[in-house]
């Protein structure tokens, strides 16, 4: 699929905020028999535009009440320094996510942690012991008023 259907795009925006709406459910939201939306489910899955369904946690109910967006340079800009520093950060529980972007920095990586001392554990056993990082910037999350992340 290149392009949606206004009638796909309004199927994924409610999958996107509910993905264990019954399939019942969201045909009666997007005006579609049951059989017709279950088909576009299917096809909406078998494209690849929709890759996974996922639980949202909350944080504080898991331990993780600590969370920041983490800005890292890397000394090299070679394929290989990449490539390094993206397996490190896989390995890393603590990294929800990890961005290639371009600027300043090479990555922006979201991480999630107990506390304070847990992530001056991560910044220095995890991030400190990547040979590749040349500067780490932390921006500590205060507060999420939007989060549509899954």
């Amino acid at each position: 699929m290149s392009t949606l259907d206004p009638k796909s795009e309004e199927i994924l925006r409610i999958l996107t905020r509910d993905g264990r709406i019954s399939n019942i459910d969201l045909a009666a939201r997007v005006n579609l028999s049951p059989s017709a939306c279950l088909r576009r489910v299917q096809e909406l899955e078998r494209s690849g535009v929709i890759t996974a369904y996922r639980a949202v946690t909350d944080r504080s109910k898991v331990g993780k009440t600590f969370a920041a967006y983490v800005g890292v340079g890397l000394a090299e800009h070679s394929k290989a320094a990449q490539d390094e520093f993206e397996r490190a950060v896989a390995r890393a529980p603590e990294v929800r996510e990890c961005h290639n972007v371009t600027g300043m920095i090479e990555y922006l990586l979201r991480v999630e942690v107990a506390d304070i001392a847990d992530y001056k554990r991560f910044h220095a056993d995890v991030l400190g012991a990547i040979a590749q990082v040349r500067s780490i910037t932390t921006y500590v999350v205060m507060g999420s008023p939007k989060d549509e992340r899954a």
